[in-house]
């Protein structure tokens, strides 16, 4: 057997460490994990060699279940749908990659979308299978996404969001807010919601800090400069829908509003620019997106 070890992320496979329970074989517990998966479709995937031990050897269906034991697996969605939009890559290097993502694309695979994200596209497209986002924004927002490219690099930067240490600037474009004095800050403790994609605020000590600014006047809407002090998500969305003016075109705030997705009217928020100090270098970086938002 091979001495190096089984690497998830080149193999592009997902990774469960299987917890406390009852259950006589891993099969009986990825069934009970996951529920959304029958036990036919994992029945299926081990019968093909998509389920694989922590060595990266295919399982059986008969092997004993352990409380701990790491097992890899390969997302699938069947059928998925293609996402008609085209990302672009901004800057390339040694340690970062940032792209330009459209609206409507995830940025990971999630739900019923493996294939159809931002992170397979690029690691398909730079042959990379390293990459990983070092923050997130939502599928209905479009703009800038860093990724780091090497793993051993890759702490120094991941290390710029918790701590702060990067500025982010993103644009809406919502109502006319005339009674409220900017530029503002907008402070609130958000919780998950109803339904469990939704966010809401609730009382309490903030977790969620938002800088807002009014940059461009038309009518009644007007184009807001938001900074994000923090990252909860949808925190964007929840404050600006708080302040009164939910961003324009969005399905899930102040109501969700639709199931497919319209191509026609993207969410009018964008990730505009990402500034911050080089962990490696000390030089300061600036990215910003070639996208923009129209009226």
């Amino acid at each position: 057997m091979s001495s190096v070890p089984f690497d998830p992320a080149r193999h592009q496979a997902s990774t469960v460490c299987l917890p406390a329970g009852p259950w006589t074989t891993v099969l009986d517990c990825l069934c009970e994990h996951f529920k959304a998966i029958s036990r036919e479709q994992w029945l299926d995937r081990i019968a093909r060699g998509r389920v694989l031990d922590a060595q990266g050897a295919p399982i059986s269906v008969e092997l004993a279940y352990k409380q701990g034991l790491r097992i890899h697996y390969f997302r699938e969605v069947p059928n998925e749908k293609p996402i008609p939009v085209q990302e672009n890559i901004l800057h390339m290097d040694e340690h970062l990659v940032v792209a330009d993502k459209p609206h409507f694309l995830p940025v990971t695979p999630t739900g019923e979308y493996v294939e159809q994200t931002l992170l397979r596209r690029l690691i398909r497209r730079l042959d990379n299978p390293h990459l990983v986002p070092l923050h997130r924004i939502d599928r209905h927002t479009a703009g800038l996404v860093l990724f780091s490219a090497n793993p051993g690099s890759r702490g120094a930067y991941q290390s710029l969001f918790p701590n702060r240490q990067i500025e982010k600037r993103y644009e809406a474009i919502a109502r006319a807010l005339p009674d409220l004095d900017f530029p503002l800050v907008h402070k609130s403790r958000m919780v998950n919601g109803q339904p469990f994609f939704r966010m809401q605020e609730v009382p309490g000590i903030s977790n969620s800090e938002t800088l807002a600014d009014v940059v461009q006047k038309q009518g009644e809407w007007w184009r807001y400069a938001l900074f994000p002090v923090t990252g909860k998500t949808h925190q964007l969305r929840v404050h600006m829908t708080a302040l009164g003016a939910s961003i324009c075109n969005d399905p899930f705030y102040p109501e969700v509003s639709q199931a497919e997705d319209d191509y026609s009217k993207p969410l009018k928020l964008l990730a505009q620019s990402l500034r911050f100090k080089d962990p490696l270098t000390g030089q300061e970086r600036f990215f910003e997106t070639r996208l923009a938002l129209d009226w």
